[in-house]
Parts: C-alpha cells; sequence; structure tokens
C-alpha cells in the first residue's frame, strides 16, 4: 500500500518543516509513501500588472517563484530519495490545494501551520486553517 501526501510549499520555514515531518514520517511508515509538492499563488493581487503584461509573462513569473520556493522542499525529500511530483497552480490557495487532495484521492496533507505572510493571517483567516476545516482528509499542521 502506498500513502499519498499532499505537501503545500510556500517557501515559508513552517512549510519547509513541514517537508522535514513528512519525510520522518515516511521512513517509519511500514508503506511506501508518494508526496506530491504544490505551490499556489493567488493572482488577485496581480489584477493591475495584468493589464499591462501578457498572461505568459504573468504566468512565466509565477512558474519562477514557485521553482524557487519548491527548490529547499524538494532537496530534502530528494537526498531521503522520496518519490515526489510537482504542481503548481494559480488561484485561491486554499480552493487549489483542497480540489488536488480530492482529484489525487490523497491520504493526508500535511503543511505548514505560519504562511509566509504572517499578518494578512490574521485578518484574513489563515490558509492552513480553511484548509483544516474544509479538507475531507486529515490535515496535519507542522510548526
Amino acid at each position: 500500500m502506498t500513502m499519498k501526501v499532499l505537501l503545500p510549499i510556500d517557501g515559508s520555514k513552517s512549510s519547509l518543516n513541514a517537508a522535514k515531518y513528512v519525510v520522518k514520517m515516511a521512513k517509519n511508515s511500514r508503506s511506501s509513501t508518494t508526496v506530491t509538492l504544490i505551490s499556489v499563488h493567488d493572482d488577485a493581487g496581480l489584477g493591475h500588472v495584468k493589464q499591462f503584461v501578457s498572461k505568459s509573462v504573468v504566468d512565466e513569473y509565477l512558474r519562477e517563484v514557485s521553482e524557487k520556493e519548491l527548490k529547499a522542499a524538494q532537496k530534502v525529500l530528494d537526498t531521503a530519495r522520496i518519490k515526489h511530483n510537482m504542481v503548481i497552480k494559480r488561484g485561491h490557495i486554499a480552493d487549489q490545494i483542497i480540489a488536488l487532495a480530492n482529484k489525487d484521492k490523497v491520504d493526508l496533507i500535511v503543511m505548514g501551520a505560519k504562511g509566509r505572510s504572517g499578518f494578512v493571517d490574521i485578518l484574513m483567516g489563515s490558509v492552513a486553517q480553511r484548509i483544516s476545516s474544509s479538507a475531507k482528509q486529515p490535515v496535519l499542521l507542522v510548526k
């Protein structure tokens, strides 16, 4: 049996800790573990930019940012020889993560409890909270 883990990454220290936790979990598990790293960028804030640059420029920029953010987590999984793949999405962050979790029928979502936008989280209710209350799957928050 293979355990499927979804690991949202946003480049924060907290999300890197989540990646390290998944490695520990996989090593202690009797079943094999496959991990999907997901990076989602909410492009709502880029609305004013979109009128000046083409969609492909925005896409390329978001992809580069995502790849940069994913690098450290990828390295952690590579070093531990844990099979993983990567998904880069844009849109509403919590919704995109939940949609992928359902589509891929993951067993567990492991994510950092504190995102990169500490201050904004207080105002809007954090992504982690939204996912843990809406996801069908168990959600493990790592500090």
